[in-house]
C-alpha cells in the first residue's frame, strides 16, 4: 500500500519533528515550504495525506485548502492542517473549506501519528 504524504510547512524544526514522527511509522514524507506552488505541487505529487500549515510565505494554508476543494480530483483528499495560533476563526475558516483535520502546534508525537492515521483507512 501506498502511504505518501505531502508536507507544507515552511518551519524546519517541524519539518523535521514530523518527517521523523512519520517516516518511523512507514511513511514517505515529501516536503514544501510556500504557498505560491504548493497547490501544484500536490497535483504532482497526488498524496495520499496533505499536511497543511496555516501560515506559509507568498500564500496562506486557507487559500490552498479552498482551491484543493475546488478541483474534483483533491475533493475527498484528507488534509490536516496545522496552526500555531489554534484560534477559533482559524478552525472555523478551515471547516468551511472542508478540512478533514485540524491540529494546533505544538503537538506530541502520538497526536500527530493518531491524526494521520485516522485520515487513512488501514487496507
Amino acid at each position: 500500500m501506498r502511504r505518501d504524504i505531502l508536507l507544507i510547512e515552511d518551519e524546519p524544526n517541524i519539518i523535521e519533528a514530523i518527517r521523523f514522527i512519520l517516516s518511523r511509522d512507514g511513511w514517505t514524507v515529501n516536503t514544501h515550504a510556500n504557498g505560491v506552488d504548493a497547490v501544484e505541487r500536490v497535483r504532482t505529487l497526488r498524496p495520499d495525506v496533505v499536511i497543511l500549515d496555516v501560515m506559509l510565505p507568498g500564500r496562506s494554508g486557507h487559500d490552498i485548502l479552498r482551491e484543493l476543494r475546488s478541483e474534483p480530483d483533491f475533493a475527498d483528499l484528507p488534509i490536516l492542517m496545522l496552526t500555531a495560533r489554534g484560534q477559533t476563526r482559524d478552525r472555523e475558516l478551515a471547516e468551511q473549506a472542508g478540512v478533514t483535520a485540524f491540529m494546533t502546534k505544538p503537538f506530541s508525537n502520538a497526536e500527530m501519528l493518531e491524526a494521520v492515521r485516522s485520515l487513512v483507512p488501514v487496507s
